[in-house]
């Protein structure tokens, strides 16, 4: 069912006893800030620190455990990867898939986005499957056009039921770490038409069933602003996620 949520994906970022102690903050945070929020909460730490930060959220709370990726086949010889069944099998409830940066600096093209979409739903993980466009793409007034063929090349060969486990993240690239934002309306006016194409696919229960967050350098500042638009039910938080205040206060929009 649709409902508010909030991810932080850590990326590369923080040594293992930096990250132990930043969960701590926002834990302890969010018991003492945000028992009205109405969102869910996931937390996507790099692969080491998985096991030990699952370990420190509540159990039965609304702070989930999240990876960042994980690859499309169970086991074999894939020197260095994770499947989504070790992922499952150490607590992690969520998987980000299909990043931009794992599209572009991993060459991950959609056909391979849903062989690991089937590979996570398979492990019984819930997968948060990212879109988006380049700056030259939105400048050649093609976003819609781009957005169309990611939902329909990567996600939308998705049964009804898989697709129900499915959360959208919509993140503009040219917002990702530029410190830029897209306004308010621009954010609603892409969800809105990922929600149109997600009923076109499906039906519109599916539709409004859809969880799809916004994941363009969303921040303390402006995420209670992103957060009231109506097709905008959360944040795939970057930077911000890194912060204990920030992340806090972004939970808290809700």
């Amino acid at each position: 069912m649709r409902k508010n949520l909030v991810a932080g994906n850590w990326k590369m970022n923080m040594t293992y006893q930096d990250g132990l102690a930043l969960v701590s903050e926002i834990t302890n945070m969010v018991a003492d800030e945000a028992t009205g929020s109405t969102a869910e909460v996931v937390i996507c730490p790099p692969f080491p620190f998985l096991h030990s930060i699952g370990k420190l959220l509540p159990q039965g709370g609304n702070i989930h455990l999240g990876a960042q990726n994980c690859h499309q086949k169970e086991s074999g010889a894939y020197t260095g990867e994770v499947s989504a069944k070790m992922l499952q099998s150490v607590g992690v409830e969520y998987v980000i898939l299909g990043h931009s940066e794992r599209r572009q600096y991993f060459g991950e093209t959609d056909e391979l986005l849903s062989q690991k979409l089937k590979a996570a739903l398979g492990a019984g993980l819930k997968p948060i499957f990212c879109v988006g466009e380049s700056l030259e793409t939105r400048e050649a007034d093609e976003t819609f056009a781009y957005l169309e063929k990611q939902l329909k090349d990567g996600l939308f060969h998705l049964s009804n039921e898989e697709f129900d486990q499915v959360t959208v993240a919509y993140e503009p690239i040219w917002a990702i770490g530029t410190g830029k934002t897209a306004t308010s309306a621009q954010a609603q006016e892409v969800h809105a038409f990922i929600r149109e194409q997600i009923a076109r696919a499906y039906d519109a229960e599916a539709a409004q069933n859809t969880t799809i967050l916004y994941g363009g350098s969303a921040n303390a500042q402006n995420a209670r602003e992103l957060f009231s638009q109506p097709d905008v039910d959360g944040g795939l938080i970057g930077g911000a996620s890194l912060k204990s205040r920030d992340f806090t206060e972004i939970i808290k929009s809700f």
